[in-house]
């Protein structure tokens, strides 16, 4: 798979683990396991970015006597997972005009 591609799909899917409610790291990545397999390095580097790009804030809670970070999704977030919908519609009609001569030939 295309690694931009790649990129901007688990960047959208880490915006829609936090869409509903705040949450942090762990959390995350035990959210999304029934889905895909993310790393802890390749989360917290998408996490930096989603902050840098203004669609995520970032609060620290005291749990247990440690800091955690707890993720926020802000509206630009909830944009780019609007225009996500929006773009997969697109590449789900692409997808079909590909694979449709492969219906006509079996």
């Amino acid at each position: 798979m295309d690694i931009q591609l790649k990129r901007g799909l688990l960047d959208v899917c880490v915006l829609a683990a936090i869409k509903n409610e705040d949450s942090y790291g762990y959390q995350i990545i035990k959210d999304m396991k029934p889905y895909l397999e993310l790393s802890e390095s390749t989360l917290y580097t998408i996490l930096k970015r989603l902050e840098a790009s203004d669609m995520l804030t970032v609060r620290m809670v005291e749990h247990q006597g440690r800091l955690r970070k707890y993720y926020h999704i802000t509206s630009a977030g909830i944009e780019r997972i609007d225009e996500f919908k929006s773009d997969w519609e697109e590449i789900e009609s692409i997808y079909r005009f590909i694979t449709r001569e492969d219906s006509t030939h079996e």
